[in-house]
């Protein structure tokens, strides 16, 4: 069972988010200030860190910035909707993550697990006969090597770690891209999406990876591995 830390002066809005990520089978520490979510960090095992940008005495990008300087552990920033520049100040100081308010919990909990998910799956995905690892960075399908552009290895990667849930356009833009303020946003995921499935097409066309769910956006589905060896992946020479 992984543990979040989650850093917020309100004390409903550390209720709400600790409630979500209960659900995802997280055990949740609470933290109203800079101080004490630093002595819990030095106390406790933490796998997680959901943290509020507008704090009193030590602000989150300030807290960000201590956490990262003594620990590796997945950020998560909560950031007001206009206020842009906290995003990237926040990720320039560490952070893995980031979710503007107004957000659902579920947001915030589903983000957090894969944030815990990738971490721990430094070592390699494998999702039918697609291989990722991505301290390597580096994809395989079948056993043979994908050659992906940085850009279309995020975006699978991406996919991967939150295989299961759809992902909008406005999602993979913020995450891959780091923003959403890119003219013909919607058209750039689409045409990269397109190029990653040709990538792909060791099983046809690519969707059986990268699927559209009309109205909701793009998933990856959760797909058993294949075994190890098994003849459906060899790799087609």
């Amino acid at each position: 069972m992984s543990t979040a830390l989650v850093v917020d002066d309100e004390p409903q809005m550390t209720m709400i988010i600790g409630y979500a990520l209960e659900t995802q089978g997280f055990t949740v520490l609470v933290a109203h200030d800079g101080a004490t979510a630093l002595h819990l960090l030095r106390s406790k095992g933490v796998d997680l860190v959901v943290l509020d940008v507008l704090m009193p005495t030590i602000d989150g990008l300030t807290l960000c910035e201590r956490i990262r300087a003594r620990s590796d552990v997945p950020i998560m920033l909560l950031t007001a909707l206009a206020h842009h520049d906290d995003v990237i100040a926040g990720l320039e100081r560490g952070a893995d993550d980031y979710v503007t308010k107004p957000f659902h919990p579920r947001e915030v909990a589903l983000r957090a697990a894969a944030l815990v998910r990738r971490r721990e799956t430094g070592t390699v995905l494998r999702i039918g006969q697609l291989t990722i690892d991505p301290t390597a960075r580096s994809a395989s399908m079948a056993g043979a090597r994908l050659e992906l552009p940085y850009t279309e290895f995020k975006l699978l990667l991406h996919l991967a770690t939150h295989r299961g849930n759809p992902q909008s356009w406005q999602d993979l833009l913020r995450a891959v891209w780091g923003t959403t303020e890119i003219i013909g946003g919607r058209d750039v995921v689409k045409s990269t999406v397109y190029r990653l499935r040709s990538r792909l097409s060791g099983d046809g066309d690519g969707t059986t990876y990268v699927r559209t769910i009309r109205g909701a956006g793009y998933v990856m589905p959760d797909l058993p591995p294949f075994p190890e060896d098994d003849p459906g992946n060899t790799a087609v020479t």
